[in-house]
């Protein structure tokens, strides 16, 4: 697989969750007007417990690894990825992060391969 189709793939997943968080996420929030009581809904049983964890651990790892590059591999521009882990999700904020690296890694081969 070519990175181009690799980031096409990616993408087009984070937009497809984004899409998908939107249509069955905003209304009932709009409805309701209730953020905790939408985050706390994600806990009301073992098996959402579980998802919802998992979610939220995910997302914290996608934070330090987002840090973490950029103190050691100067990766710019990640901190998108932390309101993105936010709303609409981990998803999209791991296949924007994801993109933004290989696009500025590969900016760093090329520019070390003219020198």
């Amino acid at each position: 697989m070519s990175k181009s189709v690799f980031e096409v793939i990616v993408l087009v997943l984070g937009i497809a969750f984004a899409i998908a968080f939107a249509v069955i996420v905003i209304p009932p929030l709009l409805q309701s007007g209730d953020v905790i009581g939408a985050f706390a809904a994600g806990f009301v049983n073992p098996f959402s417990s579980g998802y919802s964890l998992d979610t939220i651990f995910c997302g914290l790892i996608l934070l330090v690894w987002v840090v973490y590059e950029r103190l050691s591999l100067g990766i710019k521009h990640g901190w998108v990825a932390v309101p993105l882990s936010f709303v609409p999700g981990v998803a999209t904020a791991f296949a924007v992060y994801l993109i933004l690296r290989m696009r500025q890694l590969k900016q760093t081969e090329v520019s070390a391969e003219a020198q």
